[in-house]
């Protein structure tokens, strides 16, 4: 008999404001999670947007249906102002200006913010949480959602184990504490530097299994899966966190997730453009590999894979082509 993974609505024991800045495939999902914990959820989205509009026009999208509960507004001040907890979930390169947005016009006295994507600043090489903290923000107020989950297994009752991470401990304790359900079982992250730089080098992994789907070449994911975060563990440790959290749920712990899943946005990239096809959809990690090669280039690290997929984007160049050069590099130990 199935166990059920529904969520009680009395299954928090204290009822929060939730307001999710972002109305994407995500954002649309902690929103609905939030709701389905209890919480008073408020949903921000800029007019005109068109993930906005048609939950405003339909309070639906193809993930999930939004109940009457859930406030939809394009005013910032307002979400802002009514929330205990900002989940924001954007894309990874207008985060900075989102957070110039809450910076002038909003109060975030007293208010955590947790970043519920996965990316490094091409411009700048930071990680998300280190441009909250820019903004203004005490590290007490700032945490990060990472690991592994789809939108369209957990609205089916499809549980996942995933982790939140920050600079404060009581911090990461209390949103796991809101946000805990039988849905999705937490850990708490103890490396907030592994946890970002892991979490944002995945999705540029899932690019390269997309890619060796569509040359037809799956059996090569096993060594992806090895060599790929073994490089991302090199890079953690040259930035000042633990080389272990690549192989923690921030990184390798996403890889069914990203490697595998039909529904990952970043392997589908990968495999249409080995068959010369175009996606339209978001894929993080298109920005990712440039902006890890160029935090490559000034910590002085081998990271081969993440290189030939910056250097396949940017001159596009076909990916037996780059197959062929990371193959013909020079012999080394598997752990040097």
């Amino acid at each position: 008999m199935p166990i059920n993974y529904s969520i009680p609505m009395d299954y928090t024991r204290r009822k929060i404001k939730v307001t999710v800045v972002g109305c994407g495939r995500w954002g649309s999902f902690l929103a609905w999670y939030a709701n389905q914990l209890g919480h008073k959820v408020t949903v921000y989205g800029k007019s005109g947007e068109i993930s906005y509009e048609k939950l405003v026009m339909t309070h639906k999208n193809e993930y999930v249906t939004f109940p009457k509960t859930i406030e939809l507004t394009n005013d910032l001040p307002h979400a802002i102002k009514t929330a205990d907890v900002v989940l924001v979930s954007v894309p990874s390169q207008v985060f900075r200006n989102v957070m110039g947005d809450i910076r002038s016009s909003c109060d975030m006295t007293g208010k955590y913010l947790v970043t519920c994507m996965k990316g490094i600043e091409i411009s700048t090489g930071m990680r998300l949480s280190e441009i909250a903290l820019e903004f203004g923000l005490e590290s007490w107020q700032v945490a990060v959602w990472a690991g592994p989950g789809h939108v369209q297994e957990f609205t089916v009752g499809n549980p996942n184990c995933m982790l939140i991470d920050g600079y404060e401990r009581s911090t990461i304790e209390r949103i796991i504490e809101f946000f805990k359900s039988p849905l999705i079982r937490f850990y708490y992250g103890t490396d907030v530097i592994g946890t970002e730089i892991g979490a944002a080098a995945k999705n540029v992994m899932g690019i390269v299994a997309g890619v060796l789907d569509g040359m037809n070449l799956v059996t090569l994911k096993g060594a992806l899966m090895a060599r790929g975060s073994r490089e991302v563990s090199r890079l953690i440790a040259a930035l000042g966190g633990n080389p272990l959290s690549a192989y923690g749920l921030c990184h390798i712990g996403d890889y069914e997730t990203t490697l595998f899943s039909v529904h990952s946005h970043n392997r589908m990239w990968g495999e249409n453009y080995a068959c010369g096809k175009k996606y339209d959809k978001l894929a993080e990690g298109v920005h990712t590999a440039r902006a890890m090669s160029l935090l490559a280039e000034k910590y002085e690290v081998d990271m081969p894979i993440t290189n030939a997929v910056n250097t396949m984007i940017l001159d596009k160049m076909q990916p037996r082509d780059v197959m062929e050069q990371l193959f013909d590099r020079r012999l080394k130990d598997e752990f040097n």
